[in-house]
C-alpha cells in the first residue's frame, strides 16, 4: 500500500476519534443503553441525509436513467468480484477453509470467464457469494461490538466495524492497496453511486412510511450484522417462548395460592348448590298433601 493511502487512513482514524469525543459531549440526559451516542449519531445521520438528498440521490437517479440495466449490473458484479478478495482473507482468519475455497474459485471464474467480474458466472456454477469482513472476524475472535456509530458519508457502523473497515482498507481491499489516493476516491465514489442507485426505490418507501428513519436503520443494521456474524444462525433470546411454556416453576406461586383456596371454594360451592337444589325441588300441590294425609 502506498504512503498517500496510509496517511489518509491515519487522518481518517484521528477524525473519527475527534468526532466521537465531540459527540459524547453533546449528550443531553441519560444515554440510551442500546445507543449511548444517539445525540451524536442523529446529528451525523441528519448530515448524511442532507448530503444524500442534494448530492448522491440526484446523481443516482441520473445514473439509473443513463445506464442500461445490463451495464449497471456489470458494474455491480465488478465491485462484488473485488469484494471477494476481502471475503477470502477474512474467511481464512476465521478458519472457514471450505467457504474460502469456494470464494477463491468464484474470484478465479468471474475474473476469467466473467470478463474481470463483469459477468457473474460463478453463481450459475452454484458457487455461493459470501459476506465477510474484518469486523465480523473481530466478532468471531470475541471482540465486543462497542457502541453504534453513524459516521460522515460512511453511515452505520459500530466501533468494532469501524476498526474492521480500516484493516480491510489497509491490508485486503485492492482499491486502496493498488491505487493512489485520488484513484481510490474516484473508485469508491463510483461504487457508492452504483450501490445508491439500486436503493432509490427502497429509500423512497422508507421516507414515506417510516416515522423515525434513524431508529429503523439503526435496528436493521444491528440485526443484519448479527445475522452475518453468525452465518444466518444467530443465538436465540435468553428467554424464548419455548422456555416460557416449559418453565414449571414460573407460575408455581400462583398455582399454589389457587390450590390452597380450592377446598374452601368447593365447600362454598357445594353448599350453594344444595340450597339451590332444595329450592328448586318440585313442591306438592294441596290435593297431593290432602291425599297423602288420608293415606
Amino acid at each position: 500500500m502506498n504512503k498517500n493511502n496510509n496517511n489518509f487512513l491515519h487522518i481518517f482514524l484521528i477524525a473519527i476519534t475527534c468526532l466521537l469525543g465531540s459527540g459524547c459531549a453533546t449528550l443531553d440526559g441519560p444515554p440510551n443503553p442500546d445507543d449511548p451516542l444517539e445525540s451524536f449519531n442523529r446529528s451525523m445521520f441528519d448530515f448524511n441525509e442532507g448530503v444524500d438528498k442534494y448530492a448522491f440521490k440526484p446523481v443516482a437517479k441520473g445514473y439509473n436513467f443513463i445506464m442500461p440495466n445490463i451495464a449497471s449490473k456489470g458494474v455491480s458484479n465488478f465491485f462484488s468480484n473485488i469484494d471477494d478478495i476481502v471475503v477470502f482473507f477474512n474467511q481464512l482468519l476465521q478458519f472457514k477453509f471450505g467457504p474460502a475455497v469456494a470464494t477463491s474459485a468464484r474470484f478465479v471464474f468471474n475474473s476469467t470467464f466473467g470478463l474481470l467480474g463483469l459477468i457473474d458466472v460463478a453463481s450459475h456454477m452454484d458457487l455461493h457469494k459470501y459476506n465477510e469482513d474484518f469486523g465480523q472476524t473481530l466478532a468471531v475472535w470475541g471482540v465486543p461490538s462497542g457502541p453504534y456509530l453513524v459516521l460522515p458519508l460512511l453511515g452505520s457502523l459500530t466501533a468494532r466495524d469501524t476498526a474492521g473497515l480500516a484493516v480491510d482498507w489497509t491490508y485486503f481491499d485492492p482499491i486502496f492497496k493498488r491505487q493512489t489516493l485520488n484513484q481510490s476516491i474516484v473508485t469508491l465514489t463510483i461504487k457508492y453511486i452504483d450501490l445508491r442507485a439500486g436503493l432509490v426505490k427502497a429509500s423512497n418507501i422508507l421516507d414515506e412510511t417510516i416515522p423515525d428513519k434513524y431508529a429503523f436503520i439503526r435496528d436493521a443494521y444491528m440485526l443484519r450484522r448479527e445475522f452475518l456474524i453468525y452465518d444466518g444462525n444467530p443465538p436465540e433470546d435468553e428467554f424464548s417462548d419455548e422456555e416460557l411454556f416449559n418453565d414449571d416453576d414460573l407460575f408455581e406461586d400462583d398455582l399454589n395460592g389457587e390450590l390452597s383456596e380450592q377446598p374452601l371454594q368447593q365447600e362454598s360451592l357445594k353448599s350453594k348448590m344444595e340450597i339451590e337444589f332444595s329450592n328448586n325441588e318440585p313442591k306438592e300441590s294441596s290435593e297431593d298433601q290432602i291425599k297423602n294425609g288420608i293415606e
